[in-house]
Formats: C-alpha cells, structure tokens, sequence
C-alpha cells in the first residue's frame, strides 16, 4: 500500500457488495436475524469507549431503529457480516446544548436509550483519527450517504417525492421514472511551495489560529491540474506551474472528496480575495515545523485526521510520494 492509501478515511478495503443492494428481500433478512446497525444522529455516529475509539453497534430491534427500517443504507459486508447505517435525527435528547452544535466542531455529545452508558453520538472529526481504518470508512460512508438522502428527497427533473431504492444507494422518482444517486463533490487542496516555503491560508469565521492548505471545487469540465492552478490565482494571486496528483480523502462534510496536490508556485507576492478567504502566507519548513510541534504563535496545528495535516507531515518528511 502506497503511503498515500493511509490517509483518514482511506485505505480500508470495504466490500461494499453492490451486488446485493437489489436484493431488499434478502437485506431485510439479514436485518431480522441481527445485523448490526450504526445509528447516526444529525450526522454523528454512535461510538463506544471511555476514549470514543470504536464505532458502536445495535440491531434492527433497537428502539430508534424500527420505524426507519424502510430507510436504512446498506454500507456493505465485513468481514461476511452485512453492515447497515440508520439515521435517528427524529430522536430529541432531553437536554441538549444547541449552542455547542452549531460549532465548528461540537464537543457535544448525546446518549441515546437502550444501551450502555459509555455509547454516545459524537462529532466524526473530533474521533476520526482514535477510529481503525475500517470504522473510520463505515462512519464516513454512513455520514454521507445518509446526508445525501436528508437533502435529496424529492426529485431534481419533475420536483415529485422520490423513494430510497439499491439499499439506500439510490432514489427513484414515481411520478417521472427519474434515477439519483448518492453525490460526491470533488475537490482539490493543494501543498504549494516556494524553495523552502508553503502556502497557507485561512477563510473567515475559522477559530483563532486556524490555518490550512488552500482548497476549492472542481468546475465542470476543468481538470484537477486546472482547478488547483485556477483556485490559487483566485484566492491568493499566486501563479502556479507543476502539479502533481498525491493523495485523496473522502470527505464526509457533507459529501467531497479530496484531491490533495502538490503545486510548485512561480511567483511569491500574495494579493488574496477577500470573498474567498480572509488571510494567507507563506510559511517556512522551520515555522511549519514549530506549527506542529504546536509551539507556534501564531498558527496552531492542523487538524490530525483531515488531509492538510497529511500532506503537510509528508512535505516535511520529505515523503511526497
């Protein structure tokens, strides 16, 4: 396995089984007869552990789950077992801290009934990186196939109700015949450089500190080396030359995946847009290096987990491969 494929999210080998999710009658036995189950509410999963390090399981019998049965994706089988995802937003903790969820990241955390006391919704980005690589793929693909479906309930040709169908990976439209699949927005974010220097920027409304990798859609009909070319001129008037493909994320916040680049700059003054992002420097191997080390004053590290942090920790290992 490439150093690349080790990426958060990456690297797992799921059998999705796309062969089985036009086989309903066959899913839902799987389901009477116990397959597990990942509850997600308002896009967190159910975790287990006194450090949240492993996804946590229930069966189709579970007291959220029953009345969403016609509503489950199938994830896929692991390990021979079949895997289901169920989203339980309709459930209303009795006390909740509606300030914390509409954080950059939530420290919140929910307990549903009916199962032990260390089980508790969480925000996927806090754990990710405490996840196997399996768990962390099963999360991710149940996050966003499920937020795909809370979006796209009615159809995007004739405006009708559209129903679940492939075992969630899938909505047909009754009224037109129309088919939609689950979407994927792609997106490239780039390691730039300049001899021994990186570009980093940051948009507005990040917490104090908070830098990454520049980052953008991919237009239609726009290829990756075009879009990472394009996106930096835009936000920082940097003109870039060489790109080189490294390494991709899913992304399931809500539903990207990431094309992480390396782009070698020819030119150094940086003009930003401030309808894209508020700030952006060049940040040398030796501060970078403080960045991480989290002694940096003012640029704090980047998130374990996510892709940024990733190319950047392989930009100074000299591991760009």
């Amino acid at each position: 396995m490439k150093i690349a494929e080790t990426v958060t999210f990456g690297g797992s080998g799921l059998d999705r089984a796309a062969e089985l999710r036009g086989k309903s009658d066959l899913l839902a036995d799987k389901l009477t007869h116990g397959a597990p189950v990942l509850m997600i509410w308002r896009g967190k999963p159910l975790v287990a552990g006194a450090d949240r390090d492993r996804l946590a399981w229930v069966d189709a019998k579970h007291a959220l789950v029953p009345d969403r049965l016609d509503q489950l994706v199938f994830l896929g089988m692991d390990d021979g077992q079949p895997r289901f995802a169920a989203d339980v937003s309709h459930w209303e903790p009795v006390e909740m801290d509606r300030e914390s969820l509409g954080l950059f990241l939530d420290p919140s955390e929910q307990h549903p009934p009916d199962v032990p006391a260390n089980h508790v919704f969480a925000e996927l980005r806090l754990i990710m990186t405490r996840l196997s690589a399996r768990d962390a793929e099963l999360a991710a693909t149940a996050k966003a196939v499920l937020g795909w479906h809370h979006t796209h309930g009615f159809c995007a040709r004739c405006g009708a109700e559209t129903q679940m169908a492939q075992g969630g990976w899938q909505r047909d439209c009754v009224t037109c015949g129309g088919h939609h699949f689950p979407r994927t927005d792609p997106v490239v974010i780039m390691l730039i450089t300049r001899g021994n220097k990186v570009l980093m920027g940051r948009s507005p409304g990040w917490p104090d500190r908070m830098y990454s990798l520049l980052a953008g859609f991919v237009e239609p009909g726009e290829t990756i080396e075009a879009a990472v070319r394009r996106e930096v001129f835009e936000e920082a008037g940097i003109r870039v030359g060489r790109v080189d493909y490294l390494a991709s994320q899913p992304w399931a916040f809500p539903s990207s995946l990431m094309f992480g680049c390396y782009g070698e700059a020819i030119s150094d003054e940086i003009t930003i847009d401030p309808t894209e992002i508020e700030d952006a420097i060049w940040v040398t191997r030796e501060d970078m290096m403080q960045v991480f080390a989290d002694t940096h004053p003012d640029i704090a590290p980047a998130r374990k987990g996510a892709i940024a942090h990733f190319l950047l920790h392989r930009w100074l290992a000299d591991q760009l491969d």
